[in-house]
């Protein structure tokens, strides 16, 4: 008889968990992968994906203003919610089912279920116990709202899919990425959007330069941003709410939504029983292979501590298979991992901040330039684009590349892979641009915006 009734039991069928399973499973091993939610996770179904569907839909606004100065005229504009929601829950469907057919199709079992792991080795699922030689831990992380009087009455991004109607009146509590891409999304759709955050400037974390370009561009567009601003209350009024900000002052809206921070879902798993190491938060503690301080259970995604990203989540998944069923020890890199903001405009960035390259080397040099784009001398949209290069003086090698502006994160794809093969900001130079493109700025930035 058999040890273990499965090689690997992942728990959690998101990005990471399902890439994970389907390596393993292709090397050989019996597999099984359980959600108690829906496959695909957070991306798939309540982040990335209808999140920048819904970014699509609220941009048309802004393109049906600028067809006029290319001698289009556009009829009557109204979006409908309901049958916007319809179809992106149409698309998450059909997603859901490709990820059910991709795990079938690998040979990987799927168990719908809530799982408690109780030991190193076995799980519980519905009162069956099951053992495996190894368990992965992929089940992503949750949105918080703070504990204020009436916080009951708020919404996170998860709920914000799926609302009736779209409020006229909103307040998006949070300053991170999720914050200001609803914030976009919502303003684009017609809503009157008030965006709060408790520090002097939203994103930390990103260039500052980007933080900055944003907000202008942002309020350019009418969004009210308030920084250094919280909710103190909220209360029910009517079928609106009330919300008491920072210094006493009450604004009604519609609907109050908070994207203030995620935190990993680990909380109903067991791993205490399980002896394994986690932080005050609930985030997982892993090595550099993705192991915990149990030698049989590893760890990915949004659970750990690491970066909060599908890619680096798939990455992670991956490396746990080779690790374990091909004899191929493998670790994910972190270093000049791209990624994109969908604001509105969007931000796109890789590698090191320019805050983050002044305290990691000797001397940088900057460039940076600010340019109204080719499409907007007919709309006449006030809209800049920034982009900005980083690079170490001692060795011309381009550190971080930064740019807000229409598709920024397609334009930046490209320059991550230059960036990982150790380009020069000489070889940025030598390369000719497409003309006429925002994109060849990146390659004609030759005067330094600073230095040190």
């Amino acid at each position: 008889m058999a040890q273990y009734d499965f090689d690997l039991f992942t728990i959690g069928a998101g990005s990471g968990g399902v890439r994970a399973s389907r390596v393993s499973a292709g090397y050989g091993a019996k597999v099984a992968v359980a959600e108690e939610r829906y496959l695909g996770g957070t991306c798939v179904n309540v982040g990335c994906i209808p999140k920048k569907l819904l970014m699509y839909a609220s941009h048309f606004s802004e393109d049906f203003e600028d067809a006029a100065g290319f001698g289009w005229t556009v009829g009557e504009r109204r979006v409908d919610w309901a049958t916007l929601i319809a179809h992106k829950d149409k698309e998450i469907m059909r997603l859901n089912g490709v990820y059910r057919k991709l795990l079938q199709e690998s040979g990987v079992t799927i168990i719908e279920n809530h799982v408690e792991i109780i030991d190193p080795h076995t799980v519980v699922v519905d009162g069956r116990r099951i053992a495996a030689k190894y368990i992965l831990v992929a089940v992503g992380s949750w949105p918080v709202v703070p504990k204020i009087p009436g916080s009951e009455h708020a919404i996170t991004s998860n709920e914000a899919f799926y609302l009736p109607k779209l409020p006229r009146k909103v307040i998006i509590v949070g300053g991170g990425y999720v914050g200001v891409e609803f914030a976009g999304i919502f303003h684009g759709l017609g809503v009157e959007v008030t965006q709060l955050y408790r520090g002097p400037l939203f994103l930390r974390g990103f260039d500052d330069d980007c933080r900055k370009t944003l907000a202008e561009e942002m309020r350019k567009r009418g969004v009210d941003l308030r920084f250094n601003t919280d909710v103190e209350s909220i209360e029910k009024v009517g079928s609106g709410l009330r919300a008491t900000l920072t210094g006493g002052m009450e604004v009604e809206v519609d609907q109050i939504l908070y994207a203030t921070g995620r935190v990993p879902n680990t909380g109903s798993l067991g791993l205490e029983k399980a002896g394994v190491e986690v932080k005050n938060d609930g985030a997982v503690v892993v090595d550099d292979f993705s192991k915990t301080n149990v030698d049989s259970i590893y760890a990915i995604g949004d659970c750990t501590d690491r970066l909060m990203l599908t890619p680096v989540a798939i990455a992670e998944g991956r490396a746990v298979g080779e690790t374990l069923f091909n004899n191929n020890p493998m670790k994910p890199s972190y270093v000049n991992v791209p990624s994109a903001v969908f604001s509105t405009p969007n931000i796109g960035t890789v590698g090191l901040t320019e805050t983050q390259a002044r305290e990691r080397y000797k001397t940088i040099d900057v460039y940076r330039t600010s340019f109204r784009p080719l499409k907007h001398t007919l709309t006449g949209r006030d809209e800049n684009i920034m982009m900005k290069i980083i690079a170490d003086q001692a060795t011309d090698k381009v550190v971080g590349c930064h740019m807000v502006g229409p598709d920024a994160g397609e334009i930046i794809q490209g320059l991550a892979v230059a960036m990982n093969c150790g380009a020069t900001k000489a070889q940025f130079d030598a390369t000719i641009g497409i003309h006429p493109t925002g994109a060849e700025e990146f390659v004609t930035m030759r005067t330094k915006a600073g230095a040190s």
